[in-house]
């Protein structure tokens, strides 16, 4: 999963063991998402902001874009990294970034809820500023997770989204809401963003935006929902929770 910076290593607390951990299940999801979104391309050109080790980007790569570009704290160790080196720019993400180009595709995911709310309209600024196209997920209230400081449902998003010119279209979470290969969280949340001059030219982004209702946004998964229903399995959540890192990351929770 995407993470959002902080401004050095001894502050993150996602070390080279978390993204060793989570490189299988992100991968996994990758190859499952990725495709159902070239379809609606293709993309040959895209960003990621909030990259981790670019694994999301790898996967673009394999599935025909010829040019991907990360972005990421500078905390990461950069041996991990799965796209070549001189494509990826550490950041901290909240403070503004510049760069002198724009992109096919950008994109974000699980990266917003971890960056202040007197960031977020920034950082969707910067999202469109990047690329016509925004592909893009946060966490819901509740959804849990480290250092999740601004959980907000889809429409809160949408709305910044639409403040600058661009239109949602709830084109990913049917192909991918029951495959098991995709965690949850990228099934729940996972929206397309489409700046709307571009909707004639782009027949089936257009209907897709045309199919979608945005007062019909918020959606909760049934694994998220089971878990927070379940006081055996909060509990032991709990419990994991007060485990070493080591451990609890071998166990794969959050």
């Amino acid at each position: 999963m995407s993470q959002s910076p902080t401004p050095a290593a001894a502050q993150s607390p996602y070390g080279s063991s978390f993204y060793r951990q989570r490189d299988q299940d992100t991968r996994a999801s990758a190859e499952a998402v990725v495709p159902v979104v070239q379809e609606l391309g293709p993309f040959r050109s895209v960003i990621d902001v909030g990259c981790g080790v670019g694994t999301w980007l790898s996967v673009f790569a394999e599935s025909g874009a010829d040019e991907v570009f990360g972005v990421e704290g500078d905390w990461l160790d950069t041996s991990l990294l799965e796209i070549p080196e001189e494509r990826f720019r550490s950041h901290d993400l909240r403070q503004p970034l510049h760069l002198d180009r724009t992109f096919d595709l950008a994109m974000s995911l699980e990266v917003a809820e971890h960056l202040p709310p007197e960031s977020a309209e920034g950082f969707v600024a910067l999202l469109t500023r990047l690329a016509p196209v925004v592909l893009f997920s946060a966490a819901i209230p509740f959804q849990g997770g480290q250092n999740h400081v601004n959980e907000r449902w889809p429409g809160y998003w949408a709305e910044l989204f639409d403040r600058a010119g661009f239109a949602v279209a709830d084109a990913v979470r049917r192909h991918v809401w029951q495959d098991p290969r995709v965690l949850p969280w990228y099934a729940q949340n996972t929206l397309l963003f489409v700046r709307r001059d571009v909707l004639e030219s782009r027949p089936q982004l257009a209907a897709e935006v045309e199919a979608t209702d945005p007062r019909h946004l918020a959606l909760v998964h049934p694994s998220f929902y089971e878990r927070k229903s379940d006081p055996r399995r909060q509990s032991l959540s709990k419990i994991v929770r007060a485990l070493p890192g080591r451990l609890r990351l071998a166990l794969g929770r959050e």
